[in-house]
């Protein structure tokens, strides 16, 4: 019986052989396609069908890198859209803070300009709070004995009066405004310079004119400038506007409301008045007229002395001063006078 091997078993030529082979015919190809050219039709054609394969063979891989790469941009956009609203809020703030000092700025360009039709000194001020008591119209500004401030200075805006100082301390002082019920300034109406008093109304924050007549030239628009007739304020600076007139013909006098024009509730910025215009002396007060309280005491007349106009009197008609003969306490002819005690 002849054995043969299996046909998985079946050894053909040998391995050296078949090496030696293989490697002549790829080396004949590789001379061949580098000179004339021949297989790059075949290697497209390999390339195109092997393509879908190739695919299908990166698909896990390319899977995997985007599961990482998913995975790390989602952290870093979270890192990035973080940072992005801690620089919104820091650009938020600085952007407000720009407004605010353009805002500040206009308005110190404002008082500047002011302070230049001001005829007198002026110094520059910021208000650092309002007062503690809030039944008061007062704020605190930055400026102090220290600084050249003193009592009863004026205060200003580049839109009207403030008020005054009415308290001073070595580094602050304190501002009564216009519309505090226990300030009062005099005023006139620019368009025809009828004077009056404004006086403030309290937590309105408006200014009354008290004692109008009903028939007053008082329009509703009308400016009030100060008149300088009280020696603080000088004359023609913006106090208010008229914004209402009662006229109430039963009563003696009528009613005038004003809105101040200081824009005090907008600014951060005034002027203190450190100097105020020269006015001539007031002239000296007349003495009081004479009353009975200032008449003299007259002294009481003593017996045997007799006022001056009596002793002329009974010279001039000593007949008619002496008694009549006959009365009691007549006294004869030559008799000598009774003695007085001394």
């Amino acid at each position: 019986m002849e054995y043969s091997p299996p046909p998985l078993f079946k050894q053909g030529a040998p391995a050296r052989v078949k090496v030696t082979v293989f490697a002549f015919i790829s080396i004949a190809l590789l001379m061949i396609d580098a000179r004339i050219q021949v297989l790059s039709s075949v290697r497209q054609a390999a390339g195109t069908v092997l393509y879908p394969l190739q695919m299908a063979a990166l698909m896990p891989r390319d899977a995997l890198a985007g599961m990482g790469g998913y995975f790390s941009s989602v952290s870093s956009l979270r890192q990035e859209v973080r940072e992005l609203k801690i620089e919104q809020v820091a650009v938020a703030e600085k952007l407000q803070q720009a407004q605010l000092q353009s805002v500040e700025n206009a308005q110190l360009r404002k008082l500047l300009g002011a302070r230049e039709h001001v005829p007198v000194k002026t110094m520059l001020s910021e208000i650092l709070y309002d007062a503690r008591d809030s039944s008061t119209r007062k704020i605190v500004l930055d400026r102090g004995s220290q600084h050249g401030a003193a009592l009863g200075q004026p205060v200003i805006d580049n839109a009207g009066v403030v008020g005054q100082v009415t308290r001073v301390f070595p580094f602050t002082s304190e501002v009564t405004l216009l519309t505090d019920r226990e300030q009062a300034i005099p005023v006139q109406v620019l368009r025809n310079g009828l004077r009056s008093v404004a006086y403030g109304r309290g937590q309105s924050g408006t200014l009354d004119l008290r004692f109008v007549a009903p028939n007053a030239d008082i329009q509703v628009g009308d400016v009030l400038i100060t008149s300088g007739l009280d020696g603080v304020y000088p004359a023609g600076l913006a106090v208010a506007k008229v914004s209402k007139v009662e006229n109430s013909g039963a009563g003696a006098f009528g009613g005038v409301v004003c809105q101040p024009l200081a824009g005090i509730d907008r600014h951060r910025h005034v002027l203190i008045l450190t100097t105020l215009p020269q006015l001539p002396e007031r002239p000296p007060e007349e003495p009081p007229a004479p009353t009975r309280k200032n008449l003299q005491k007259m002294a009481p007349i003593r017996e045997g002395a007799l006022p001056i106009a009596t002793a002329a009197a009974a010279a001039v008609t000593p007949a008619a001063a002496a008694p009549k003969a006959g009365t009691p306490g007549a006294a004869a002819p030559g008799a000598a006078a009774p003695k007085t005690a001394p």
